[in-house]
């Protein structure tokens, strides 16, 4: 399947040309790359026993750590010190002063399970040399947890349990068929087990651990996506997701015992995901409500739960702790961090833990993103996240650019970036376009792309770019298009294919070479891969030749206008290569270009000083070739 909650629907704006020509530009403070990376990043918010902490992870120190809050004092104390790798927090041991945390080698995706423990040295607890590993959940009693792992065959992942203070892996599953593995009961009954069989379709299974029988939950002759959401709490009932026979994806709850299902949850966006609290007294709901999140809470009789809203906020992800009386809130804004907050159930007391923006940055300096659509050129409605500089009127004309995101399948949201707010800070208009082929708009809309890349979600692209010229206060002849990853790709795309479009590019580790980046996809995206190559194309078939004319690497003697490129020399699913030759061959035709390469970087850079190197350099390679200098002619 492809990759990838508002308190209150986002109103759509339509933004007027009607700017008032007299009106002189609003005064804004420009802050430094510096200042904006000087923002912190929390996640996870795992409850202690005693439900008087929190296990986090923070990058206050320039890569993720472990920390604990303390709620009573708002405190954050550190529990690791690393300098070299980033600790991300799975949660705390029960029943031991230990703590989980998963960390990787450079980016380079090969996660291991790690214990922490009070002295502060670690116990690696799936040591193998190139194994990926990742938690998934406790037992009932806590006495033990599950896990997946590819330590046995590179290409799939097999489920192991492993007790508490004896920390030798028991297989429980062996995945000799390819399957992804989705869920696992925490009774040990039953796995969740899903195949993949384009990119926008899947059959799902259930897996009876104990008498080892396989049983297809998705029905016969009714394609679609379905995504496992998890077992009940009392065991007897599976949720799932899907999209047969509707448009967006809605919640189903299926029977364990009889096979019945129930619908649990319709709308017209999608269903994400739900979670039943530790007892069953809550179901959580989180829905895709146009780029942005919204979460219901409800309880065992099907009523919804009020909870305070927060001005503004985006609720990312929750945890109802192990008592249900507590709940722990990660709330963002286009202008502001991801923060965590602790809600009482009992109290209905709300209360912030996290102040996780500079305070050296007034948030109304920030642009606050916006829900515009535009038509693209066969009269596809295309959405998209708007960011207008503050200072931009009719006349002080401000230089933009077109934010496409990765994928494909992705989906730029609503929420807050501090690269995106730097660029805007700095007079740059960003559109983030949601282009045919992103998530969250319906099955429809989501297959419009396939093997048609580089093609009309290009043209989407490049509508976005008529969109910004038909602004008043936007320089229609310094526009110019960025992205990482698949919108690293798009960008390449619209250099190489329409290289009159867009007087520059920003390329962030993005494919320029189908063939082999299809060929040389991660062994563990085996069970992805034929899904992959279904949408895509296969590159050992007679699908190569469209999949080499659609990459930007063979067609680099068209390139005119000035690219920068950034790459990470451990990602493991865009190769450096990539970025080299396509640097190469730019070069080749003295075509400006810069690259910036990060040794201890994979796919997306999570080291502070690396990001504000690489961004800090994108703004200086913008101001010279976009929104100063002429347009290069050739």
């Amino acid at each position: 399947m492809k990759s990838l909650l508002s308190l209150s629907a986002l109103l759509l704006v339509l933004h007027s040309c009607g700017e008032n020509k007299s009106a002189p530009p609003k005064e804004v403070k420009q802050y430094t790359i510096e200042q904006f990376y000087k923002n912190k990043r929390t996640g996870a918010g795992l409850w202690s026993e005693n439900e008087q902490r929190l296990l986090v992870h923070s990058d206050v120190s320039g890569i993720f750590n472990l920390y604990e809050i303390d709620l009573a004092n708002g405190n954050m104390i550190p529990l690791s010190q690393s300098t070299t790798e980033s600790f991300f927090a799975v949660d705390y041991v029960p029943g031991t002063n230990f703590v989980m945390y998963t960390a990787d080698k450079g980016g380079d995706e090969n996660d291991h399970l790690y214990l922490l423990k009070p002295d502060g040295s670690s116990q690696d607890l799936t040591p193998g040399a190139k194994e990926k590993a990742g938690f998934a959940g406790w037992t009932k009693d806590k006495k033990a947890f599950y896990y997946t792992s590819n330590v046995r065959n590179p290409q799939f992942f097999d489920v192991y349990k492993m007790e508490v203070g004896v920390w030798k892996p028991v297989m429980v599953y062996q995945n000799n068929d390819g399957y992804n593995v989705d869920a696992i009961s925490k009774y040990g009954d039953y796995l969740a087990l899903s195949q993949s069989i384009t990119t926008s379709e899947n059959r799902l299974f259930l897996y009876d651990l104990k008498n080892k029988q396989l049983k297809e939950i998705s029905e016969a002759g009714k394609p679609g996506s379905h995504g496992a959401s998890g077992f009940s709490a009392d065991g007897k009932s599976f949720y799932y997701t899907t999209d047969v026979d509707k448009e967006f994806a809605y919640l189903v709850r299926y029977d364990l015992a009889s096979g019945a299902r129930q619908t649990a949850y319709e709308t017209n966006w999608d269903v994400m995901f739900s979670e039943e609290s530790e007892n069953g007294k809550y179901l959580l709901i989180g829905i895709n409500e146009d780029g942005k999140n919204k979460l219901l809470i409800r309880d065992a009789q099907g009523k919804d739960v009020t909870f305070p809203a927060i001005p503004d906020g985006d609720i990312m992800a929750v945890n109802i702790s192990p008592s249900e009386k507590k709940m722990r809130l990660t709330v963002g804004t286009s202008k502001s961090p991801n923060d965590l907050y602790a809600y009482d159930f009992d109290t209905k007391e709300l209360k912030r833990l996290t102040t996780n923006l500079n305070p050296e940055i007034n948030a109304d300096d920030l642009a606050a993103a916006e829900i515009v659509r535009y038509k693209s050129f066969d009269g596809q409605e295309i959405p998209a996240i708007y960011y207008k500089p503050l200072a931009a009127t009719a006349g002080n004309k401000a230089p933009a650019l077109v934010w496409v995101h990765g994928g494909p399948g992705g989906q730029s949201r609503v929420g807050y970036s501090a690269f995106i707010q730097y660029l805007v800070n700095h007079g740059y208009a960003v559109l983030a376009v949601n282009n045919r082929g992103s998530s969250g708009y319906g099955k429809t809309f989501y297959k419009m792309d396939d093997r048609n890349h580089g093609e009309k979600d290009l043209q989407d692209c490049i509508y976005g770019k008529k969109y910004l010229q038909s602004l008043d206060y936007i320089d229609k002849d310094r526009i110019g298009i960025i992205g990482g990853s698949y919108g690293g790709y798009m960008t390449m795309a619209a250099m190489a294919f329409q290289p009159d479009e867009f007087k520059v590019g920003v390329n962030i580790f993005g494919v320029t070479n189908w063939l082999r980046t299809l060929k040389s996809v991660p062994p563990y995206w085996e069970s992805f891969r034929k899904a992959l190559y279904a949408e895509l194309g296969d590159p050992f078939t007679a699908d190569s030749v469209r999949l080499h004319n659609i990459s930007p690497l063979f067609h680099a003697k068209n390139i005119k206008n000035p690219v920068m490129v950034l790459q990470g020399a451990n990602d493991p699913r865009v190769l450096q290569v990539e970025s080299d030759e396509i640097v190469a061959a730019m070069k080749a035709n003295n075509i400006p270009v810069e690259y910036v390469v990060f040794p201890d970087e994979g796919h997306g850079f999570v080291k502070k000083e690396n990001e504000i190197k690489g961004y800090g350099d994108v703004l200086t390679f913008l101001d010279k070739y976009l929104k100063a200098a002429p347009p290069v002619t050739q």
